[in-house]
């Protein structure tokens, strides 16, 4: 346990420039605490203390803002920037070198019980605000976007974003969107509206086309005037 505490501080060290000491990461970073703190809980959960290892971990959540079940399996170097509003469910496996942003959820999508949990492989990325819901797979060295629901298996190597969230970048090849930076996720309300304008557009044509078509039948359909009527 000992060593996996001191990866944990050295991945902090690896992953945020503002880290300046041991004793200050341990101390102040909420993140590196809720990860030891779970490390311990999930050791009193496989020794079958399972509601001293509950205790323990609501006791962590409530120090640190981030709730991890004590049964969820946390690989090495994991480290949770700033933290506040993760939550890792019980049947979550995270994988080494993961980096995750506040308000990560690691969520289920209904009551089964088993596996229901994602599965997150090694050297992934889950930006702020990131929900990966059900027993699905990120693949290693992915991206999730900030922001995105993730309901389907990522394959590895892939950047992910959108609600729901689509795949865009694979292997290093675009197979979806342009390649997004950090701030620059592609907004699929703004493509909603898109296309909602294009179809108002092809209505008011339409409507246009018809009032034209209109006048000209209420045209043809005048009566003749009466002199020309006599003669």
């Amino acid at each position: 346990m000992f060593s996996e505490i001191r990866k944990d501080v050295r991945a902090a060290f690896k992953r945020d420039p503002a880290a300046r000491s041991t004793v200050e990461i341990l101390i102040c970073y909420a993140g590196v605490r809720a990860i030891l703190m779970h490390r311990v809980a999930h050791w009193l959960w496989n020794h079958r203390l399972h509601l001293v290892a509950r205790c323990f971990s609501e006791f962590a959540r409530f120090v640190n803002g981030v709730e991890i079940h004590p049964a969820a399996k946390i690989g090495e170097e994991v480290f949770i920037d700033h933290g506040t509003g993760v939550v890792i469910g019980e049947t979550a496996e995270v994988g080494n070198r993961v980096l995750m942003y506040q308000g990560v959820t690691l969520g289920g999508t209904g009551k089964q019980r088993g596996k229901r949990h994602p599965t997150v492989g090694n050297s992934v990325t889950l930006g702020a605000g990131a929900k990966v819901l059900g027993a699905i797979t990120v693949g290693d060295n992915s991206v999730i976007g900030a922001g995105s629901v993730v309901l389907k298996s990522v394959p590895a190597n892939s950047t992910a974003v959108g609600v729901p969230a689509r795949v865009v970048v694979q292997d290093g090849k675009r197979v979806g969107e342009p390649s997004l930076e950090h701030g620059k996720v592609p907004d699929p309300c703004d493509k909603c509206m898109e296309q909602i304008d294009s179809r108002l557009a092809g209505l008011r044509e339409r409507i246009a086309a018809l009032e034209t078509e209109l006048e000209r039948l209420k045209d043809e359909r005048q009566p003749l005037p009466a002199s020309r009527a006599d003669s």
